[in-house]
């Protein structure tokens, strides 16, 4: 979608309208820079939207950089679209959610911001917003489901399932899972084998 098709095909307060209500339709098709600040963003910027009158849009963000505007740091839309910059926070969850499934990842909420390069704070503020739970109670939701589904084998210990679901200790896993299924992992699956 070109500037020029759609300054034709489109009314400027429907444009507008694509700002306010940060329409995903137009991320990567229309950006716009905000005359009063001299900044451009993506439709989908989290910033507060500018008047309608200090709105001036373009097709890409070459051409709103060569009209003399700096790209957003919140939105970034001078970065390649699906790269990790493009896709903002969710970009820092999706990193944090496969470190969290590895058994070897980071085992303490600082360890895990450490290696993402940002607060604890700010990774708590991002978990909630996106899934609506800290890191560590996804970690733990992880553990247990890849537990219930390793007790559907007979064949294998308590233990070797404990230690195979990321538990550091047999004593964890069994408090863990009283406190989530409020039976013990034995008991669990001497129920759910009959």
């Amino acid at each position: 979608m070109r500037y020029s098709q759609c300054m034709n095909t489109q009314p400027r307060h429907i444009l507008y309208e694509a700002l306010v209500t940060r329409d995903k339709r137009y991320d990567g098709h229309l950006f716009f820079g905000v005359t009063s600040t001299g900044i451009y963003c993506r439709p989908v910027c989290p910033a507060p939207k500018p008047k309608i009158e200090n709105v001036l849009y373009f097709s890409d963000a070459t051409t709103a950089q060569l009209a003399g505007f700096r790209a957003c740091k919140r939105c970034r839309p001078e970065s390649r679209q699906g790269s990790p910059a493009w896709e903002g926070t969710g970009a820092t969850v999706s990193r944090a959610l496969r470190l969290l499934t590895k058994s070897d990842g980071p085992e303490s909420l600082s360890l895990l911001a450490n290696t993402l390069g940002v607060s604890t704070r700010h990774l708590r503020r991002l978990f909630k917003t996106h899934l609506g739970k800290s890191p560590m109670e996804v970690k733990m939701t992880n553990r247990l489901g890849l537990a219930i589904s390793l007790l559907s084998d007979e064949e294998a210990s308590i233990a070797d399932i404990a230690y195979a679901s990321g538990f550091r200790s047999l004593r964890r896993f069994n408090d863990a899972f009283k406190s989530a299924y409020k039976v013990s992992p034995s008991q669990w699956r001497h129920y759910n084998a009959h």
